[in-house]
C-alpha cells in the first residue's frame, strides 16, 4: 500500500527518518532533501514519520454545549436507542440538534454503533455442500438492438456447468421442454432443480412445487392436468424446489456468472467463441454479442458435445 501523505507535504516518510537518524546541521540537510531548515526542525524533534491527524487536537461541537453533549452522551449509554429514535426524544430539550449534529456527537464519544445484543442476530452459516447436478435455473430479458429476447439459464451450484438458449417468446411448455434439453445435454443425472415462483416455473399461487403429487399420481396411472414445467420434473424424477418469495439472493449464482462478468463467461476472446460456436451462435444478433457474447462464450464452452474437463470454476 502507498504512503498517504498530507497534501502540502514536501517529504516522503524515507526522508523524515533519515533527518530524524542525520547527525548532520539543519542547514546541510536542508540544502541535501532541497526543504525549508524548518521542515528538518519539525521533523528533528518528532518521534514519528506520520503527519499529525488534520483539524482540532480537542474535536468540540459548534453546534451543542458542553451540558448538551453530555446529555445526548448520558442518553444514548443508558437507554441504547437508535440514532432517530435519540434524535425525536432530545429535540424538545435541545431544539436546535440536527441528526448529523448528533451522529458527530456520538462519534466523539465513541457510540456511534449500539452494543451487540446476544442471541439478536443469528449466526452466520455456509451454504449447504450439495452432490453434483443441483442446478439454478432463471429467465431474463435481454435488450437487444434487434428486439428483445428471452435468456434461459441453467447453471449447476457445484461444476458450474452451464447451459444457455435465447427465445424470442416464452411461455410454459417452453421452459419444460428446456430443461428436458438440460438433462440430455449434461452428462450426469440432474437430482435436484431450484427456481423461483414464477409462472414459467411453478403453478401461480403455489408455495411449493407439485411435482411430488404429479409423480404419484403418474405412477397410480391416474389422468392429471399439470404445470409444462413441474410435470417435465415429475417425468424426470427431479427434486423440484422454489426460492423463498423476496429473497433473491437465493439465486445468485446466475447474477454472479452473468453480471459479475465471472470468469466462467468471459475467459474467451470473442473471435475463438465466435469460431467454436457454430451457426446457431453466428445466427444471433450481432448487437448481443457486442454488449455481452454471453451466449457465443456458453456454446463455446460447452458445445454441442457437453461439458468439457478443461472448464474453470467461476
Amino acid at each position: 500500500m502507498g504512503q498517504v501523505r498530507h497534501g502540502s507535504a514536501t517529504t516522503t516518510e524515507a526522508v523524515r527518518r533519515a533527518i530524524q537518524h542525520s547527525q548532520a546541521s539543519l542547514r546541510a540537510l536542508a540544502k541535501r532533501y532541497g526543504v525549508n531548515p524548518k521542515t528538518v526542525a519539525k521533523w528533528k524533534v518528532r518521534s514519528s514519520v506520520a503527519d499529525l491527524p488534520p483539524g482540532p487536537k480537542k474535536p468540540r461541537s459548534t453546534v451543542l454545549s458542553v451540558e448538551e453533549e453530555a446529555v445526548v452522551v448520558a442518553l444514548r449509554r443508558h437507554a441504547l436507542l437508535p440514532l432517530d429514535d435519540c434524535l425525536y426524544a432530545l429535540q424538545p430539550t435541545i431544539p436546535h440538534l440536527t441528526r448529523s449534529s448528533l451522529h458527530r456527537c456520538l462519534q466523539r464519544h465513541g457510540i456511534s454503533r449500539l452494543p451487540q445484543v446476544e442471541g439478536e442476530v443469528s449466526a452466520k452459516r455456509k451454504f449447504k455442500a450439495y452432490p453434483i447436478g443441483y442446478f439454478h435455473l432463471d429467465i431474463a430479458e435481454v435488450r437487444t438492438a434487434e428486439g428483445k429476447l428471452y435468456r434461459l439459464v441453467a447453471i449447476d451450484r457445484t461444476s458450474k456447468f452451464a447451459v444457455v438458449e435465447l427465445h424470442e417468446k416464452v411461455a410454459r411448455r417452453t421452459a419444460g421442454d428446456f430443461l428436458r434439453r438440460l438433462i440430455a445435454a449434461v452428462p450426469y443425472q440432474v437430482h435436484t432443480v431450484l427456481t423461483d415462483n414464477g409462472a414459467h416455473f411453478a403453478t401461480p399461487g403455489n408455495t411449493s412445487s407439485a411435482a411430488p403429487d404429479i409423480k404419484a399420481a403418474l405412477d397410480a396411472g391416474e389422468p392429471v392436468w399439470a404445470h409444462a414445467f413441474e410435470y417435465a420434473c415429475a417425468q424426470n424424477d427431479i427434486d423440484h424446489r422454489l426460492t423463498t418469495p423476496k429473497h433473491p439472493w437465493t439465486t445468485d449464482v446466475i447474477d454472479k456468472c452473468f453480471f459479475a462478468r465471472s470468469e466462467l463467461f468471459f475467459s474467451c476472446a470473442q473471435v475463438t467463441a465466435r469460431r467454436r460456436a457454430g451457426r446457431e451462435a453466428q445466427a444471433l444478433p450481432r448487437s448481443l454479442h457486442c454488449r455481452t457474447s454471453f451466449a457465443a462464450s456458453v456454446r463455446a464452452r460447452f458445445g454441442p458435445r457437453g461439458f468439457q474437463p478443461a472448464t474453470n470454476r467461476a
